[in-house]
Order: C-alpha cells, then sequence, then structure tokens
C-alpha cells in the first residue's frame, strides 16, 4: 500500500471573511465547499482548491470566530508547499504576495502568519488550477508540493513512515503514488506550540476508496492508534498521530465534492452532509456571513 501524495491540508483560522479573501482573490483558489466541521457543527470548515475541488489541491480551514493567534512548535505542521509552473511564476507571486524569494522557492505567510510556499513544479504530475482573472493561467497554483514540520527527534518517526520513501536528504521523506508529495522534518523552536489562528491542525494523505480497513490495521501495528474509518460524505478518513505528534489523516479519493452539488456551483451556498442537514436551522445563524466570490 502506497500513501498517494498529500490528500488536503487543514488549517485554522479566526476570520473566515478575511481567510476567504485571501485564498480565493490573492491566492486565486476556488472555494469548492462551504460546510461546517463535522466534529463541532458550530463552526465552519472552509475548503479552497482548483476547479474541480480534487484531492492534492485541497486546503481547508476550520473558523474559531476571533481565534488566538496560534504558534507552531515541536509536533506541528508550520509550513505548507504549494506547486508552481516556472521561476516566471514565482517572480509574479512575488510581486503579488511578497515574501522571501530564493531561487526555484518564495515563502510567504497568510493574513494570519500561516507560512506558505510556492515551489517550481518538477513536472511530475498533472497541475490541478483553479481560474482567476487577475492571474495568468501559466502562473496558477498547481497542487500541493509538500509540507513541513517541526519535529526534535524525527527519528522516532523513520520506521513509522512507511508508505513514504525516505530520500536520502537530511529529513526528508516523500509519497511517490498517483501524486506526489514530501514531508520534510525541521528542528523545532525552543518555544511550545500553541494551536491557533494561522496554524496547521493536520495533514490528510490519500489513499484509495477500498483501502482504509488495511490502513487501519497498519497503523495499529506500527503502533499508533487510528480512530475507526469515518464517513465525512465526501470521503472517509482515519486520524493518528505520528510518533513525532504531528496529526495524520488518511482520506479516500473520493467520492469528490460533486456528490452533492454540480460542478459549476461548488462553494456557492452552505452545503451539510445528510447526517447533518437536521441541524440547519440551529448551527446556520451562527455562522459568519460570506459571499459567493464568484459571484
Amino acid at each position: 500500500m502506497r500513501l498517494h501524495g498529500i490528500h488536503h491540508v487543514t488549517c485554522i483560522t479566526g476570520d473566515a471573511p478575511a481567510n476567504l479573501r485571501f485564498y480565493t482573490d490573492t491566492l486565486g483558489l476556488r472555494l469548492v465547499k462551504k460546510t461546517v466541521n463535522q466534529d463541532d457543527p458550530t463552526v465552519y470548515h472552509l475548503f479552497y482548491a482548483d476547479e474541480r475541488g480534487s484531492a492534492g489541491a485541497d486546503i481547508t480551514f476550520f473558523e474559531y470566530p476571533g481565534a488566538i493567534a496560534g504558534r507552531a512548535g515541536d509536533g506541528m505542521v508550520h509550513r505548507v508547499a504549494f506547486r508552481v509552473g516556472s521561476e516566471a511564476s514565482l517572480d509574479f507571486w512575488h510581486e503579488r504576495a511578497g515574501g522571501e524569494r530564493e531561487p526555484g522557492s518564495l515563502v510567504f505567510t497568510d493574513p494570519e502568519g500561516l507560512e506558505l510556499e510556492l515551489v517550481v513544479d518538477d513536472g511530475e504530475d498533472a497541475p490541478l488550477v483553479a481560474r482567476h482573472p487577475e492571474i495568468p493561467e501559466e502562473h496558477a497554483i498547481r497542487g500541493f508540493a509538500g509540507v513541513h514540520a517541526y519535529a526534535s527527534a524525527p527519528e522516532r518517526s523513520a520506521s513509522f513512515l512507511d508508505g513514504l520513501t525516505f530520500t536520502g536528504e537530511n529529513r526528508r521523506w516523500e509519497s511517490h503514488g498517483d501524486r506526489h508529495g514530501f514531508y520534510v522534518y525541521d528542528e523545532a523552536p525552543a518555544e511550545r506550540g500553541i494551536p491557533g489562528a494561522g496554524t496547521v491542525h493536520h495533514v490528510a494523505w490519500a489513499v484509495p476508496l477500498d483501502e482504509h480497513a488495511a490502513w487501519v490495521q497498519k497503523a495499529t501495528e506500527a503502533g499508533a492508534h487510528p480512530t475507526p474509518v469515518i464517513d465525512r460524505f465526501w470521503f472517509h478518513s482515519i486520524y493518528f498521530r505520528e510518533p513525532s505528534g504531528v496529526l495524520f489523516e488518511v482520506a479516500s479519493l473520493g467520492p469528490g465534492f460533486t456528490a452533492d452539488e454540480e460542478l459549476e456551483h461548488l462553494g456557492e451556498k452552505l452545503i451539510l452532509p445528510p447526517a447533518f442537514e437536521h441541524l440547519r436551522a440551529e448551527v446556520e445563524p451562527k455562522l459568519t456571513p460570506l459571499p459567493n466570490p464568484r459571484a
């Protein structure tokens, strides 16, 4: 069994309207699902991705209105990396988003301090792009490249990361399935991490829909404590912490976001999974009003 690249990365925001403006207007991603956190349906779960809402392009946010700023620390993902097409694309994004430009890379932050990176695409995977009138298609974000996590003792995780391939480079692992992605350990800062706005909640890896039971067994045999398979309606998931402390999700490739919305109307209105529809009258008034960014 293999992990087929990053499925999605879920983060925390304290300000859904500002978050929506940045990820749709500045980065040019498409809001593909406006729903609720299924573990706490009083708060949003917003999904931004390419035009089709593809696994591999999907950065998501729980909104806890007014949440204090968090700080990444040991056992937390601290940087999310996306692909772009060329060095010229990095120049375009440097002018648009600012940040620190180096050959092959641009690092900047979102409005709440979440660290983002753009790296030049290696060309192995099909580009997963969204349309935006201000962003030429050749410069559009093309899906995930990988994530960086802080780890004080990454050697604890070496034998656990079966399903990823150690590259031989210091602290770098890669997935080599239908899509590719990297997982890098950086030296942990002395300060303790604080979950909050601008931090990553978990990273999800993609697998075929019929492999979840085997992944529960695999994670258990490796010493983790995985959840049972959870039906999230748009995909199935299991969760566990790897030995360095990072929360992993293993998420299925499908059914997908068009299971309950037509492709051309993704993200236009609040969608609740069928098991949560009876809560609409209770939860919808509690959610921050958000415009349709493509109205």
